[in-house]
C-alpha cells in the first residue's frame, strides 16, 4: 500500500471506532464503569474523544501500583490474570449498583468493563498479553451477564499495543449491547477497526450469564479461528477452553495429529507408545508430559448445527480418552511445531501415521516457501522436536518409516533424518490395530451395530452408541 492509501485506510479505521464509541455514548440507557490496569486508559479515552461520554462514562480508574490494586480488588495469584479481571468485573459493578441504583436504576444498563495486560515494556521484551471482560445488564434491572477473554498483543510498541487495546475495547462495550442476539457476530465485530495487519489475537473467549445459557462456548472458541482472531484453540482434558500459553507453559508436549472421527484403537497405540519413547529422551519427566490430540480445521466442516455437533462430539470423546485438544488452521506439519514452540521450551514430541508421508514428503505442499521442503524440514525438526513415525498395514504390507515410499531425490533426506534420530520408528503396540481407519469406520457407524464397535476403546463405541454420534442408528 502506498503512504497515501495507508493514511486513508487509518483515517476509516479511526472513523469507525469513533462512530461505535458515538453510539453507546447517545444511548441514554448504557452507563457504567471502565476500569484499565496495564496499558493507560485507552478504552475510556476512545470514549471521550468520541464526545458525549458524560451520558455513558460514571467512573474510570487505573490501580497500577499492586498493593492498591490489591486493596482495592483483593488478592489475586497473578495480576494478569482472569481471576483478577473477574475480580474487577465484579467489584466495580456491585459499586455501580450500590451508589446509582436507587435514583438511576430503573432507566440505566450498568456495565463494567475490566481490562488487565502487560503489554511492551522499555526494560524487557515480555509476552504481551491480557484479559478484557464485560459485566452487563442489556436492559435496566435485569441480571447481568458476561463476556471475557484472553489476549495477545502483536505490535511492536507500546502505544501501538495501547492504541491497539482500546479499539478492541470499543468494539467489545459496542458489541455487548448491540449484537449479543448474535455471538458469533459479535466476535466477528472485535477486529473492526484494526486495519489490514494482525494487532490482536484473542485465543480464548467466555460468554456466561442468563443472556448466554444457551451459547455453546466450545462452539463459539471454534469460532475465534473462522472469524481470524487467532490459528488455533486449545480445550483442556475435560473439555474447557483454555489459553494456549498457560497449558502449554513448561511441558513435554506429545501432539498427535488424526481426524479422530472417531478415536480409535489405533490412535490410543500411537499415543501410548509415543509416551513411552518420549518419556526416556533426555530431559523428559514422565509426570510433566501433556498428550494433546491436535485436529487441523480442513477436517471440520465450516458451519451447520450437524457440523457443530460433530466437533463436539470429537472434543468429547478425545477428553474421554485422557486428551487435551487443539483444533489449529496449521495444515503443515512445521506450522504446527512452531506455534507449539511459542509457548514452551520443552521438548515437543509429534506423532503421525507413515500414511502421512504423503502430504510430509510432497514437495508441492511446500510451494511458497523460499527454501521448499528443506526450509520446512529445519523448522520441523529443530531443537528439542522429536517426530514419532507410526507403522501401517497397506494391501497387506507392512509400512514402516524405513521402508515407506518417498521420490526418489528426497531419500537422502529421509534417510538423514533418521540416522540422526530426528525421526524415529513407534514400536508397534498391536500388529492387528494397524489396519484400523477412522475413515472406514465413519462410513460404517451410520449403519448401525457393528464389526467396527471393535476398532475402537470400549468407552469410545458405547459414548457413539449412546448419543447416536456420527449419524449411528439403530434402525437397519
Amino acid at each position: 500500500m502506498s503512504v497515501s492509501e495507508i493514511n486513508l485506510s487509518n483515517r476509516k479505521n479511526k472513523k469507525l471506532t469513533q462512530e461505535k464509541a458515538l453510539k453507546v455514548n447517545l444511548d441514554s440507557q448504557i452507563y457504567g464503569a471502565i476500569v484499565e490496569i496495564g496499558a493507560g486508559q485507552e478504552t475510556a479515552r476512545q470514549f471521550f474523544s468520541a464526545g458525549a461520554a458524560a451520558g455513558t462514562v460514571a467512573k474510570t480508574m487505573s490501580a497500577y501500583d499492586m498493593q492498591v490494586s490489591d486493596d482495592v480488588y483483593g488478592k489475586a495469584g497473578r495480576y494478569v490474570s482472569r481471576e483478577r479481571c473477574e475480580q474487577m468485573m465484579r467489584h466495580e459493578y456491585k459499586l455501580l449498583n450500590k451508589r446509582l441504583n436507587e435514583y438511576r436504576g430503573a432507566q440505566s444498563s450498568f456495565f463494567a468493563y475490566a481490562a488487565t495486560v502487560t503489554a511492551r515494556s522499555y526494560s524487557q521484551k515480555n509476552e504481551c498479553h491480557g484479559w478484557i471482560g464485560i459485566k452487563r445488564q442489556v436492559s435496566p434491572g435485569v441480571e447481568p451477564s458476561e463476556i471475557i477473554m484472553h489476549v495477545r498483543m502483536l505490535d511492536d510498541t507500546n502505544k501501538e499495543q495501547s492504541e491497539a487495546l482500546g479499539i478492541l475495547g470499543v468494539n467489545l462495550v459496542h458489541g455487548a449491547y448491540y449484537l449479543s442476539d448474535d455471538p458469533k457476530q459479535l466476535i466477528n465485530s472485535l477486529q473492526d477497526g484494526m486495519g489490514h495487519d494482525k494487532r490482536i489475537e484473542i485465543d480464548l473467549i467466555h460468554f456466561s450469564g442468563p443472556d448466554f445459557a444457551n451459547v455453546e462456548n466450545r462452539l463459539m472458541n471454534l469460532h475465534l479461528i473462522h472469524s481470524w482472531s487467532c490459528r488455533a484453540v486449545m480445550f483442556d482434558a475435560s473439555g474447557q477452553s483454555v489459553v494456549p500459553a498457560s497449558a502449554l507453559r513448561q511441558k513435554d508436549t506429545v501432539v498427535i495429529r488424526g481426524s479422530f472421527k472417531p478415536p480409535t484403537k489405533v490412535h490410543m497405540d500411537m499415543k501410548d507408545v509415543a509416551m513411552k519413547q518420549f518419556s526416556m529422551e533426555e530431559g523428559v519427566d514422565a509426570d510433566n508430559i501433556l498428550a494433546v490430540a491436535e485436529i487441523t480445521m480442513n477436517e471440520l466442516s465450516d458451519d451447520g448445527d450437524q457440523a457443530n455437533m460433530d466437533f463436539l462430539a470429537r472434543v468429547d470423546l478425545l477428553n474421554d480418552l485422557g486428551f487435551s485438544v487443539l483444533i489449529s488452521d496449521y495444515l503443515r506439519f512445521f506450522r504446527l511445531r512452531s506455534w507449539i514452540r511459542r509457548y514452551t521450551q520443552n521438548r515437543i514430541g509429534i506423532v503421525l501415521s507413515v500414511l502421512d508421508f504423503d502430504y510430509l514428503f510432497a514437495e508441492q505442499y511446500y510451494e511458497g516457501l523460499e527454501g521448499g521442503i528443506l526450509e520446512a524440514f529445519g523448522k520441523l525438526f529443530s531443537d528439542n522436536t522429536n517426530v514419532y513415525v507410526y507403522p501401517t498395514i497397506r494391501d497387506g504390507k507392512l509400512i514402516t518409516l524405513e521402508n515407506a515410499d518417498v521420490a526418489e531425490d528426497l531419500k537422502f533426506l529421509l534417510q538423514h533424518l533418521i540416522h540422526n534420530k530426528a525421526m524415529v520408528t513407534a514400536e508397534i503396540k498391536n500388529v492387528a490395530n494397524l489396519q484400523i481407519s477412522a475413515r472406514e469406520i465413519a462410513k460404517q457407524i451410520p449403519h448401525g451395530p457393528g464389526d467396527w464397535q471393535q476398532s475402537l476403546p470400549d468407552k469410545t463405541a458405547k459414548t457413539i452408541i449412546e448419543r447416536e454420534l456420527f449419524g449411528y442408528s439403530n434402525k437397519k
